[in-house]
């Protein structure tokens, strides 16, 4: 075997991203959008759509109590993030 050959091969487990991420971001609800339009870490449109979905249950579908849930859980993404460094 050549050693061009032997770096196509690689024992990590390969993540390939499934569809589109621009139409699955086209798709979140109008106010998710807005507030990862401001957000200060790259969230997936998958992850996003999770966290919020969980935080509108947790706020019985309060918009506005949703968001400041989101901003809460970034915020201690970023201290937990800074922590670590």
């Amino acid at each position: 075997m050549t050693g061009k050959k032997r770096n196509l091969r690689s024992g990590l487990k390969q993540r390939r991203r499934q569809g589109n991420p621009m139409a699955a971001f086209d798709q979140l609800p109008p106010p998710l959008r807005a507030w990862l339009a401001q957000a200060a870490l790259p969230w997936s449109p998958r992850s996003a759509h999770r966290l919020w979905c969980r935080a509108l249950q947790r706020c019985e579908g309060d918009v506005a109590q949703a968001v400041s849930h989101l901003s809460r859980a970034e915020r201690r993404m970023l201290a937990q993030d800074r922590l670590t460094q």
